[in-house]
């Protein structure tokens, strides 16, 4: 399986999910077996362009959205969705 993570290089809320990617992946080995790219939005707009969202980190499995950052979210918010939207992709 494949999800697309759009992200931005200085977003302090796109370290989060890069952290908690990797930990829910050593926490859980189906987690550790979803592939994911990661677009960085500013560098690939042509790609960006073809999603609906506003906030990164913003996560997707094909054009569905998963997840989507919101402006306040702390490092276990970020983390327990980013966990949800797993969990979610697993189950289809």
């Amino acid at each position: 399986m494949k999800l697309t993570l759009f992200y931005l290089e200085d977003c302090p809320y796109c370290h989060y999910a890069r952290r908690a990617v990797r930990e829910l992946a050593q926490e859980d080995e189906a987690f550790a077996q979803i592939g994911i790219e990661w677009v960085e939005e500013s560098r690939r707009p042509e790609i960006a362009a073809q999603y609906d969202y506003y906030y990164v980190p913003t996560l997707f499995k094909g054009h569905e959205k998963l997840y989507e950052a919101h402006p306040s979210e702390g490092y276990e918010d970020v983390k327990a969705r980013i966990r949800a939207a797993f969990d979610r992709a697993l189950s289809r």
